[in-house]
């Protein structure tokens, strides 16, 4: 039998203190303060893989999956009352954050994120021990009999991945693109009367309205908004309670859905007990799914952004039909040179998502039988993608959007300019004329009115009348 008692704390080889744990594989050396144990330690050797560690909202996420599983035991009686109070006490201390620093291992480690379940249960039971008055390794409180009971790696790591995903796309996404939206909505409302020359193919094309382009940046982020939300029916759905394979194993036939149940009570969110326990551990296409309603999200910024910037391009050689904000000075060489840099910002968010979603689809499909083995690497690409999405639409809408104006008399001019008014001909005088006219006025100089009117094709009041620019903005100019 193994001694579960942990040794006097000894200096290490440089210079600090340890305690030895121990795990079915032997004895391991621990920092003495650390909650953490041997499993974890290990883990920590095993994997120098990067620097990049799970963040605030994961390690929250597992937090109230432990206590909701410990919840759950104690009231079906398999949890012994002292343990399970003690447990449960530890888990509401890691999801307010007070151990944060005890989750050393990295991102890129075992594909089932055994080591970081590990992690939760040896913080959570060492901080229990300690809760009971007993010294850190001791067990009092035991990371697989009590922490885990009833539970697996397979089953945990998906439901927290779920719960914080869940979380970050009902409290940061969504909000942050509604704010987005309120700017775009706004911008289209101050910019209705602004007529400006359109582009297509990035040629002159027919008159629209700076409101009316805007619109359409609205809409997007609106379209976007119902994509993300209805991925919220799948994220709902929580594989805890499927234990190794899906099938249950070890745990209490009501477990699942009474842990659900206190999840749903502690976060708020809209969980459940998942449909199928198989699918939701040897799959996990609610993340591909969700997170293809990023990436198309992030798209949208992408393309208003661009064109934000191609608008504010000058501001003497550029199109220049919109001034942008100040917001810092652009170059290091160029005295007064100011660039769109939180639109730049926005261009990268999109291309780092993109390789994201890559991640994530590979992933997702890459279950083999009964288990997924990327769910460590799902799980961070995905909160990475929701935080640059929500952080860059709150700036993009606040320091870009808002700080907008148009350069009114510029779009007014240009818009005069333009041989696309050649279009509004077509009904007048007949595509070919309309094309001579159109020609002419390039080769000459001139403006289409200029030329229509001297070729006898219109009046100088049937003029003003077709070839008025706001007027050709709207539906049904065939009067």
């Amino acid at each position: 039998m193994v001694d579960d008692d942990p040794d006097t704390a000894t200096d290490g080889d440089e210079g600090g203190e340890y305690r030895v744990e121990r795990d079915s594989l032997g004895e391991v050396e621990v920092p003495v303060e650390a909650y953490w144990g041997a499993q974890t330690q290990r883990a920590v050797e095993n994997f120098p893989v990067s620097d990049e560690r799970f963040g605030r909202r994961f390690v929250r996420a597992l937090g109230v999956v432990k206590k909701a599983a410990a919840e759950a035991n104690l009231d079906l009686g398999l949890l012994p009352a002292e343990e399970g109070a003690a447990t449960v006490e530890a888990a509401e201390e890691v999801i307010a954050g007070e151990h944060d620093d005890q989750f050393p291992v990295d991102v890129f480690q075992t594909g089932s994120g055994t080591s970081m379940n590990m992690n939760a249960n040896e913080v959570i039971a060492n901080r229990a021990t300690e809760i009971l008055g007993e010294e850190l390794g001791t067990r009092a409180v035991h990371p697989n009999d009590h922490v885990n009971f009833g539970q697996s790696s397979n089953d945990v790591i998906p439901t927290a991945t779920h719960v914080a995903a869940l979380d970050a796309v009902e409290n940061d996404v969504l909000p942050a693109l509604e704010t987005l939206r309120e700017a775009l909505a706004d911008a289209e409302e101050r910019f209705d009367d602004v007529v400006k020359t359109g582009r297509t193919h990035l040629q002159d094309a027919t008159p629209v309205t700076l409101g009316q382009e805007f619109s359409g940046y609205r809409t997007q982020v609106e379209h976007g908004v119902e994509r993300v939300r209805s991925t919220r029916e799948h994220l709902g759905e929580l594989a805890l309670g499927g234990t190794a394979v899906g099938t249950g194993l070890n745990t209490h036939e009501e477990f699942p859905g009474l842990a659900a149940a206190y999840v749903a009570g502690e976060t708020g969110l809209d969980v459940r007990e998942a449909e199928n326990h198989f699918e939701a551990q040897a799959a996990h296409d609610a993340m591909s799914e969700a997170h293809g309603a990023l990436r198309t999200v992030a798209g949208s910024m992408h393309k208003t952004a661009n064109d934000l910037r191609l608008l504010a391009s000058g501001p003497r050689n550029g199109l220049g039909e919109v001034e942008q904000p100040e917001n810092q000075p652009g170059s290091s060489i160029m005295p007064g040179k100011v660039n769109p840099v939180v639109a730049e910002a926005v261009n990268q968010v999109y291309a780092q998502v993109v390789g994201n979603d890559a991640t994530v689809s590979t992933g997702a499909a890459a279950g083999q039988l009964d288990l997924n083995l990327y769910k460590p690497v799902l799980a961070h690409n995905f909160l990475q993608s929701a935080t640059l999405i929500a952080n860059a639409a709150k700036t993009f809408a606040e320091r870009f959007v808002r700080r907008l104006e148009a350069d009114r008399e510029h779009c007014a001019t240009a818009v005069e300019q333009s041989i696309a008014l050649a279009t509004a001909l077509n009904p007048v005088i007949g595509y070919d004329a309309a094309s001579e006219v159109a020609k002419a006025a390039l080769e000459e100089d001139k403006t289409v009115r200029e030329v229509a009117v001297e070729r006898g094709y219109l009046t100088e009041a049937e003029a003003d009348r077709v070839l008025d620019p706001e007027r050709l903005t709207g539906r049904g100019i065939l009067d």
